[in-house]
């Protein structure tokens, strides 16, 4: 398989060295934002812009606090996941899972002939045995950082039964989804780049549709918005902009944490939004309509672990590609401050982005580096600084 140049069969090939390269490469460029990051988080003062803010300068130093905690998770974790993609790699953990996938094969009475099953048996065994590997970290960002802070509400059972929830969602929907991706890169040859990236097209066009009214609803309960004045306000507000709300959710996160989200879904004249019950709690009716209205050797080539392969090898241009997407992101979060704005609700936006922010413990003093290049959304002191200079 030739993949931007690499013959993934042919002896010598360098794909191990070079994506070992690139992998430390951008994992020290993003340590070395992180470092940046985290001294910003140590100054004692919030951003001479938002000092007048009586708010923020109350909650500064627990914003700063939580920031500091998750800014020491991420180095960890981040050394944590070097380490393990450096493992997998130097070691070859791929080829020996799928070996062993093979033999479970043989085990069941079927060939090695059968790729496609046998890809499925190794995704399921990489798929649990990372998760596993990775499980203590995730305990503990949930049950001890974000406990500490006040926003875990989960508890262990929960979490355990979302984990279940989750590996049964993923091979239902997940490995019927990576049979038929397996098939068309088979099927295309050399031409499956531009095949696949129809096919997830598709197929996520199908998963935006079905998320909200299959998917969400075994892990949270969403419920019709009551009737009452929030609910009039925003039906107003969706009849004035000839914004075509269908219907009008909301949604216990409150279950699992205290951070506050909104958000809308669906398509052409289809639109419904969610909003989840933590942002009512957290701020006023005007507020929520002003957040509301802005919103990878093998002795064998198989096909699925020369797509694993070509990930990695395309990470140089995804990273591109995602920062690209975040500084879209940035200019259309901008332009949807600014139709708040003009929608006559700019004060209300204000004040419900600092609230929501010291609510959440969101960062407001940030690196400019780190920023730009994590961030899909503007930090908060530069959308302020936005609507003001609106005026």
């Amino acid at each position: 398989m030739d993949i931007l140049g690499f013959d993934l069969k042919a002896p010598g090939t360098p794909y191990k060295e070079f994506v070992l390269a690139f992998s430390w490469a951008v994992y020290t460029f993003e340590q070395y934002l992180g470092v940046r990051q985290y001294r910003k988080l140590r100054e004692p003062n919030p951003p001479k812009s938002l000092q007048d803010i009586e708010e923020i300068r109350e909650k500064f130093r627990k914003t700063q606090e939580y920031g500091l905690d998750k800014a020491k998770f991420g180095f960890v974790s981040g050394l944590f996941g070097q380490l393990q993609s450096t493992w997998m790699i130097v070691w070859d953990v791929l080829p020996w899972l799928w070996n062993l996938s093979g033999e479970w094969l043989t085990y069941a009475g079927y060939g090695t002939d059968y790729e496609i099953t046998q890809s499925l048996i190794f995704t399921v065994t990489i798929t649990t045995l990372l998760y596993f590997i990775s499980l203590p970290l995730s305990l503990y960002y949930t049950f001890v950082i974000e406990e500490r802070h006040g926003f875990n509400k989960m508890t262990l059972g929960l979490f355990v039964m979302d984990t279940v929830k989750g590996f049964l969602i993923t091979g239902v929907i997940g490995l019927p989804i990576i049979a038929l991706g397996l098939q068309i890169i088979k099927w295309s040859g050399d031409n499956f780049y531009f095949y696949v990236w129809v096919f997830m097209i598709i197929f996520n066009f199908i998963l935006l549709t079905i998320y909200p009214t299959l998917i969400q609803p075994l892990f949270n309960k969403v419920t019709p918005l009551p009737e009452g004045e929030l609910r009039e306000q925003i039906e107003a507000l969706a009849a004035r902009i000839k914004f075509p709300l269908k219907k009008l959710h909301v949604i216990d996160g409150s279950k699992r944490s205290g951070h506050s989200n909104a958000y809308f879904y669906g398509f052409f004249k289809n639109k419904q939004i969610v909003i989840y019950d933590t942002l009512i709690e957290q701020a006023d009716n005007e507020e929520i309509l002003a957040i509301v209205g802005g919103s990878f050797g093998f002795e064998t080539q198989p096909t699925l672990i020369g797509f694993i392969l070509f990930q990695f090898i395309y990470a140089p241009i995804e990273n591109v590609v995602a920062f690209s997407m975040n500084i879209l992101s940035r200019k259309h979060e901008f332009e949807a401050d600014a139709f708040a704005k003009k929608l006559g609700f700019g004060k209300q936006l204000r004040t419900g982005l600092i609230k929501i922010q010291m609510k959440n413990l969101g960062n407001i003093n940030n690196d400019a580096w780190y920023s730009a290049y994590h961030f899909s959304h503007p930090p908060l002191p530069e959308r302020l600084n936005a609507l003001e200079k609106m005026d």
